[in-house]
């Protein structure tokens, strides 16, 4: 019996012994992870014990932070509207024939600046100076008719005063005369209308313009009746622009033209990085399309030098207004905090952050509110920047980007 149970109890102290193995090796896992953990924690905490506070680098133990500076101004500042147009002419006028005939002389040269009664094209005037010759012979006669209808017309009139004439004698002689009037009359119409299709082979320049290119040549024939296009004159000086207004900025614009004001239109390159054309703004079209929210504008440019050519894509800023007397500081100075604008004042050396107001934007330069003419912004290093902080000028100004230069609503 002994023996037996001996054997029973072998068994169950081998298990015991492996549960308490592992129970061991667990503990001893957990201990290096606390390990681990306390010594990645002792590194951080003497890393940020080895980097000065914010509250120490405001005291000087950090050092001064380099930043450039701007002094804010008084002056002026325009309100523009910015917009892209499309170079149209005030005149186009595409020339065809009125008659028919062969084309005898081709007066103008490719892209020439003429001006209006300058000759362009002769078309065979011969056929036309027959049947004018013709008409005025006609009209030649039936004017000697009637001047002979006339003399018998006083001859009656003396004769019915001695009463050696019936009166039926002289009231026929009466409409004779009319008669030979109404002739004469159609035939001075058909000889104008004669003169007027000779003048009709000899084309001039209806308006001052630049000639596009030659669409005929000498010996050609044209046709009254046909779609021939001998040439196309388009007006260059001057010359106009059609650009758009958002309907939400037709509160600023037509009160200004109401009263006359003179609206400075400039006209840009493609880039909107040269000014290519100075003009002023005429006119508002009459209704606002549905489709984009915005009403068509014309404005009208001098167009001395040629630089604006018809169809030509350009980038208009329309001046709306100029704001007198603004407080004015580089847009680059002012920083955003949610819908909050704010810059830093420079103060002995230290900047101290203040709220302001943002306005007109021009250029670069905005208008502000809440900041005083003469006063100190600082431009650059925001990122080490705030409240208190030291600062030490550039004498070197950093490159600093502008912001986006454009207009926006006050």
């Amino acid at each position: 019996m002994p023996t037996d149970q001996n054997a029973q109890s072998g068994p169950q102290h081998l298990q015991s012994g492996s549960v308490s193995r592992h129970k061991g090796i667990r503990a001893l896992v957990w201990i290096v992870v606390l390990l681990v953990f306390a010594a990645a924690f002792f590194l951080i905490l003497r890393k940020s014990n080895s980097t000065p506070s914010p509250a120490t680098a405001r005291r000087g133990f950090g050092g001064p932070v380099t930043t450039t500076t701007a002094v804010a101004k008084k002056g002026d500042i325009g309100f523009y509207l910015d917009s892209i147009g499309t170079v149209t002419p005030v005149y186009t006028a595409s020339i065809t024939s009125q008659v028919n005939g062969i084309v005898i002389a081709v007066h103008y040269r490719e892209g020439q600046l003429v001006h209006k009664g300058d000759p362009l094209i002769d078309i065979d005037p011969r056929p036309y100076q027959a049947t004018l010759a013709q008409a005025q012979g006609t009209l030649e006669r039936d004017q000697n008719v009637l001047g002979q209808a006339k003399m018998d017309l006083e001859r009656y009139r003396d004769a019915w005063a001695r009463k050696a004439i019936p009166k039926q004698t002289l009231d026929d002689q009466e409409k004779l005369v009319l008669q030979s009037e109404g002739t004469v009359k159609l035939d001075q119409g058909i000889v104008q209308y004669d003169q007027v299709q000779l003048d009709y082979c000899h084309i001039t320049a209806p308006i001052d313009g630049k000639v596009g290119l030659r669409l005929v040549d000498p010996g050609n024939v044209v046709q009254s009746s046909g779609n021939l296009t001998l040439l196309v004159i388009t007006q260059i000086q001057p010359i106009t622009v059609i650009f758009t207004i958002a309907e939400d900025n037709l509160g600023q614009v037509q009160p200004r033209l109401r009263k006359n004001a003179r609206l400075t239109v400039d006209a840009f390159d493609r880039a909107s990085t040269k000014k290519i054309g100075i003009g002023t703004l005429m006119t508002l079209d009459n209704q606002i399309d549905t489709t984009t929210g915005t009403v068509k504008a014309r404005a009208s440019f001098a167009n001395k030098d040629a630089a604006l050519f018809p169809n030509q894509f350009v980038n208009i800023r329309l001046l709306v207004d100029t704001i007198r007397d603004a407080t004015l500081i580089p847009a680059a100075a002012i920083q955003h905090n949610g819908k909050t604008a704010f810059v830093f004042v420079v103060q002995n050396d230290v900047v101290h952050n203040r709220t302001i107001q943002t306005g007109v934007t021009d250029d670069g330069i905005t208008q502000v509110t809440g900041v005083n003419p003469g006063e100190e912004v600082a431009t650059s290093s925001f990122d080490k920047l705030q409240e208190n902080s030291k600062i030490a000028v550039s004498k070197t100004p950093l490159p600093v980007p502008a912001n986006n230069p454009g207009s926006s609503s006050p």
